[in-house]
């Protein structure tokens, strides 16, 4: 069975209002169901406005100048209520703690089905799913402030996953976190799209955390995506090679080895990758 496009760009142009530069410049992408999509960029490339983009933001909250279409499960972004996209679309920002708006945690994941006037037994069921799912059920009652921002990164998924979207979009979401908890976030995300099927897409500078998770990776520069495919593929490319990103020591390594002609594979994306490689060369 062929994949769907749950997301689709298609000759699509933004700049906000008052700047004179496009942010997007003739985005033609599309997101198919069941990945793990990395969005790569340097700062500044367009990463933001991209995923604004997904779930209606732009154009309805953000004011400015767009042509072309974006569509969500078949559902154009330029007409179709912001809360009927958020049960396709969800995403979870930089800063949690700016999403988290209830007393406690429960009626923090309990607020959008409550919005949907899903009935009060279902919601007591899907918050149990839900919490289950992100490792939160022992913070139910505690206020979002009493809470660390792990916990709060992962009480922002919980409240997303419990209305089912098909997608899951994350904008920098270990910018506040220490390397533990950034790596145990992206550990959880990446099980919570194995279980639920989910389409996650991920803008994140610490690639070294993310990288050995993707399936696919789009680079995004000056506005324009400039690559769509597989991370091998795009790791190996001179795209992923030229952007000013924090790549990877181990991506380094190989590829300085390789451009010294030292190793003959493709540049592995993971330590286990790497010692997989040099082992078959042995």
């Amino acid at each position: 069975m062929l994949n769907m496009d749950l997301i689709r760009f298609e000759d699509f142009f933004y700049r906000y209002k008052g700047n004179e530069e496009y942010a997007l410049n003739n985005i033609n992408l599309k997101i198919e169901e069941d990945n793990f999509i990395l969005l790569c960029g340097e700062t500044g490339s367009g990463k933001t406005t991209l995923i604004r983009c997904m779930n209606g933001l732009i154009p309805q909250f953000y004011s400015g100048f767009y042509k072309g279409k974006v569509y969500v499960n078949e559902k154009d972004t330029s007409s179709t209520p912001i809360a009927e996209l958020s049960t396709d679309v969800g995403i979870v920002f930089q800063n949690p703690e700016n999403q988290l708006i209830a007393m406690n945690v429960e009626h923090e994941i309990a607020f959008g089905l409550e919005n949907l006037g899903i009935p009060s037994n279902k919601i007591a069921k899907k918050i149990e799913e839900s919490a289950s799912l992100t490792e939160i059920e022992h913070i139910l009652d505690k206020a979002p402030f009493e809470l660390s921002g792990g916990e709060q990164q992962r009480v922002a998924i919980a409240s997303i996953l419990v209305l089912e979207p098909k997608v899951l979009i994350l904008d920098e979401p270990t910018a506040l976190l220490d390397p533990y908890m950034a790596k145990k976030i992206i550990s959880l995300i990446k099980e919570i799209q194995v279980e639920r099927k989910l389409t996650i897409i991920i803008s994140e500078h610490r690639l070294d955390l993310v990288l050995p998770f993707a399936e696919q990776i789009i680079l995004i520069s000056n506005g324009k995506v400039i690559e769509h495919d597989s991370r091998d593929d795009v790791i190996n490319g001179t795209n992923f090679q030229n952007l000013k990103l924090n790549k990877p020591v181990i991506y380094t390594i190989f590829n300085r080895l390789k451009n010294e002609n030292l190793f003959p594979r493709k540049i592995p994306a993971s330590i286990p990758a790497a010692i997989d490689s040099i082992k078959k060369l042995l």
